[in-house]
């Protein structure tokens, strides 16, 4: 006799749907998941929207440090042992967000290899992205670091198409990012249209020249005005 077929698990519908230790919630633009100093006791997966990561320093000073789209998760310290929020973060558009208690998490992640798997890849993933940041911010010029960041919001080496950068962010928040003045990306920002590698037009749509200036060693990004 022809034993029962187990139950095909698939992780993105346990992470869509709610159950046992999961949630899930509808935040509008401006809407905290948690801020810094709470406690850290799940972890959050994005469904739809985008999320805004920022750090408020002791004496007062706050950066944005990430932000993070549908597909990827946030507040994974906790599953390290971590007591408290280091972190705030913010729904920079209406989201959708599923919340893992993290008992819920962990039983998942011992339970469901394939679970595991999206998890694990994820966090390379994101290690990956952390070097690349590093190396960025130690080696390159403002003006490079801004291009990076403006090919990665606009999805550029990644599988999906690039695309218009759906959220409008202010050039505050690209200067937090790069670690530069609001003047410097302003400067930049007018270069970059200048030079066609962007259209700016209440929302930023990055052209493949950009990339191509990136990449080639005497690009345009090193031109003199």
């Amino acid at each position: 006799m022809a034993k029962p077929a187990k139950d095909k698990f698939d992780p993105k519908t346990f992470l869509a749907k709610v159950g046992a230790g999961k949630s899930i919630s509808k935040l509008g633009k401006g809407q905290n998941v948690f801020v810094q100093g709470d406690v850290a006791d799940a972890v959050f997966y994005i469904q739809k929207g985008k999320i805004k990561l920022t750090v408020v320093s002791d004496q007062g000073k706050e950066a944005v440090v990430g932000m993070l789209e549908p597909g990827q998760f946030f507040g994974e310290g906790c599953l390290n042992g971590q007591p408290l929020r280091i972190a705030t973060t913010t729904a920079m558009e209406d989201s959708i967000i599923t919340r893992i208690s993290k008992p819920a998490m962990i039983s998942a992640l011992e339970g469901r290899p394939q679970f595991s798997q999206l998890f694990m890849a994820y966090l390379l993933t994101r290690n990956s992205r952390i070097e690349e940041d590093l190396i960025d911010q130690l080696f390159n010029s403002s003006e490079k670091r801004l291009a990076r960041l403006l090919l990665l919001l606009a999805n550029f080496g990644k599988e999906t198409n690039p695309q218009p950068i759906g959220v409008k962010i202010s050039q505050e928040t690209l200067a937090e990012m790069i670690g530069a003045t609001r003047s410097r990306v302003s400067f930049f920002m007018n270069k970059f249209r200048r030079l066609g590698f962007i259209s700016y037009n209440g929302k930023i749509e990055v052209h493949s020249s950009l990339l191509n200036a990136v990449l080639i060693e005497k690009s345009e990004l090193g031109r003199k005005d």
